[in-house]
């Protein structure tokens, strides 16, 4: 495990499509709370990907902390964010993503961020979601662009919105049009402003992340003072 040092983000990238020896061992690490949560989903898809995600993220965590996986314990916070417990005495800061086979997890110390990835599907009415969520400023940006980079330039804006609402722990309560961040794919990821207020915006850094033509993802940090390393993992035997 490498180390995390307090100005170290790490961004994990993790296959999800399992055998299922490693499945099995995955569950294992699991709290009676989360075997619960995953026998209620009704397809075999989504539950299998719900136990993966979740016994990679305790295998990551405690590798950093150097305890058992099954020794750890989640709270959440009031919009369901979930963070380690403060019983563990720990300033890890974490957040999860995944989509279509693939997961990401941030880890940093101390600070807030967050993290979304996107499986890039063509059919989608991006035009359509963008003028519903998005604010005017990005949607009218969206049209702007040629028609070849519409369905990346929407998937980028996608996530990097996403990545900010998850750090920031609102969840869907969060407005995707009361904040704004750039939007073509060939452009810096920012954060423009918060509410129409740009100092608060210079508070967080966004980061596109890039591990596959077929997906999207970006991360949400708060502060400047952090240095990002990506790494792949293999879940344990």
């Amino acid at each position: 495990m490498p180390e995390l040092g307090i100005s170290a983000v790490h961004v994990w990238h993790s296959a999800l499509e399992l055998p299922p020896v490693q499945l099995q061992r995955l569950e294992t690490l699991l709290s009676r709370d989360e075997q619960q949560r995953a026998a209620r989903f009704a397809l075999a898809a989504p539950r299998a990907a719900f136990v993966a995600a979740r016994g990679i993220l305790r295998q990551l965590l405690a590798g950093y902390l150097g305890v058992d996986p099954r020794r750890l314990r989640f709270c959440y916070e009031r919009r369901g964010k979930p963070a380690l417990d403060p019983s563990l005495g720990s300033d890890l800061t974490f957040n999860v993503s995944h989509s279509h086979g693939v997961a990401l997890f941030a880890v940093g110390r101390g600070r807030r961020l967050g993290i979304d990835v996107e499986h890039i599907r063509a059919g989608r009415d991006s035009a359509k979601i963008a003028q519903r969520f998005f604010s005017p400023s990005e949607a009218a940006a969206l049209d702007a662009l040629p028609a070849a980079l519409r369905r990346r330039a929407f998937y980028a804006c996608w996530t990097r919105k996403e990545a900010f609402v998850k750090a920031m722990g609102t969840g869907i309560t969060h407005p995707l049009d009361s904040f704004e961040v750039s939007v073509a794919p060939d452009e810096p990821a920012t954060l423009v402003h918060i509410d129409g207020d740009r100092r608060r915006a210079l508070d967080w850094r966004l980061r596109d992340l890039h591990f596959d033509r077929d997906y999207a993802a970006a991360l949400a940090v708060e502060g400047h003072d952090w240095q990002l390393s990506c790494h792949e993992r293999h879940p344990e035997a």
